[in-house]
């Protein structure tokens, strides 16, 4: 049996529109976690183990610039906090807004911290993070309008890149699935 991350791999070649770079070994893909502090979810992995996409969208988890990584992995949270400051946005899990936007900033900061962390795809396409997790829906993520774009990898792939319709999944993790529109 193929695993969905293997399966969302080859769907992803099928279009042929990306170079694609040998996989990431499982010691390349540890010390990524340990840099980044994060583990990829068990399907991400493994697309990431078939062959590693590179390009522009991207993100060259071998090669690339480590500051825009770490950038990519913050956007999610910097997005909310944002509008936070920005929107007036206020989650309600959090607890009665501040008056203040300084205040309202200084309370989210460290709730978003506790959030479950998104991992990036492509683009501004996330994945939850956490081993021994799988199948969750892509989620694409601006600021705090946050769409599922696909039910697992595959079907994102096959939405974004093949022009199939969008089948949205349940969003899977805490926090990020009460913002999804």
């Amino acid at each position: 049996m193929v695993d969905e991350g293997t399966a969302a791999a080859d769907v992803l070649a099928s279009y042929g529109r990306f170079t694609r770079r040998p996989g990431l070994t499982d010691e390349e893909a540890d010390a990524v976690e340990k840099e980044f502090g994060f583990s990829f979810a068990d399907d991400h992995r493994a697309f990431l183990a078939a062959g590693l996409p590179v390009g522009r969208g991207w993100p060259d988890w071998r090669d690339g610039d480590r500051d825009q990584l770490r950038d990519k992995l913050a956007e999610p949270v910097e997005g909310v906090l944002f509008d936070v400051a920005e929107n007036g946005f206020w989650y309600e899990g959090w607890g009665p807004q501040p008056q203040s936007t300084a205040d309202a900033l200084t309370m989210a900061r460290p709730l978003l911290l506790i959030a479950p962390r998104l991992v990036p795809v492509y683009s501004h396409r996330y994945l939850p993070a956490g081993h021994g997790t799988s199948g969750h829906p892509v989620l694409s993520v601006m600021q705090t309008d946050i769409i599922s774009y696909g039910a697992n990898l595959a079907t994102y792939f096959q939405a974004e890149f093949g022009g199939k319709p969008i089948e949205p999944g349940r969003p899977t993790v805490t926090f990020w699935r009460d913002l999804v529109s």
